[in-house]
């Protein structure tokens, strides 16, 4: 009876699960086995070749290196960035409260705000980047850092650090909040300094909520859009395209639903390695501190 009345109560949940995400991921699965392009008419079945195609499509395979760049180089630097600012947070010191106050603020502003202002910061006539660069005697000439070839994905991965390295911080510092103060009381007795004490305490303690944060920053990454979009729109040349930014091209703006559900599809079956790759070492690191 229990079971039963259990079952009535997920049901809810269940269809809700089903609707918002197994059937969009089955209905887009089942588009990237079709050749399908309503303005002409085409809608024909044709299996993986889709899939395949991918394979020897440059532009797919750059917007993949593209997203593998950007995921490498931006998920690290917040990672280390919001350990950094965790530990500051967790330290008395005086101004902590109005530093908590003033790290929430990037994370706080909508991302395509924060875009919009920082294609501002990197504008080459009027911008501060360039302003600040030429007053320190770093710059002679402006720069142009969303339309140069070598600087436009670090620029935006700039961009999504300082948006996003508060939200590893915050979940960082909540972790450090269940470190017992004992232990590090009983490591200062035996005369461990900060740097051991870090190494051999509050690292292993903290490292599966690191773990977490890189999960959800990974799969954040990997799928960025929107902050790319209204920067660069995928520019100059493709060079800042993620896969995202390529999906939604073919899916709204060729209308190649198909293809660009394949795309799409690809992008998810990634992510999903990747998640099951943390979990995996979760899984692991739990079972050793048992």
């Amino acid at each position: 009876m229990k079971k039963n009345t259990a079952i009535f109560f997920l049901i809810p949940a269940l269809l809700l699960l089903f609707l918002v995400a197994l059937f969009p991921l089955g209905y887009g699965f089942v588009l990237g086995l079709m050749r399908k392009m309503p303005v002409f008419g085409i809608s024909k079945f044709v299996g993986l070749e889709n899939f395949l195609f991918l394979l020897k499509d440059l532009r797919f395979q750059q917007s993949l290196l593209t997203t593998l760049k950007f995921t490498v180089i931006s998920v690290p630097l917040e990672l280390l960035l919001g350990l950094g600012f965790a530990l500051l947070l967790r330290e008395k010191i005086p101004g902590n409260f109005l530093l908590k106050i003033t790290l929430m603020i990037p994370w706080a502003i909508p991302t395509v705000v924060s875009a919009r202002m920082w294609e501002w910061i990197y504008n080459p006539e009027y911008g501060l980047l360039n302003y600040l660069l030429k007053e320190v005697g770093l710059l002679n000439n402006a720069l142009n850092w969303l339309g140069h070839p070598f600087w436009t994905l670090p620029a935006i991965i700039l961009a999504d650090v300082w948006k996003t390295t508060p939200f590893a911080a915050l979940l960082i510092y909540a972790g450090l909040q269940a470190i017992p103060e004992e232990l590090y009381e009983a490591a200062k007795i035996d005369g461990a300094g900060a740097l051991r004490r870090l190494i051999h305490i509050t690292l292993p303690l903290i490292f599966p909520i690191i773990l977490i944060v890189g999960v959800f920053r990974t799969m954040d990454a990997f799928r960025i859009f929107d902050l790319i979009y209204v920067m660069t729109g995928g520019g100059p040349a493709n060079i800042s395209e993620t896969m995202s930014v390529y999906a939604y091209k073919l899916l709204f703006q060729t209308l190649q639903f198909g293809y660009g559900s394949a795309v799409s599809i690809i992008m998810f079956l990634i992510i999903a390695l990747l998640s099951g790759l943390y979990v995996f070492i979760l899984n692991r690191k739990f079972q050793i501190l048992r």
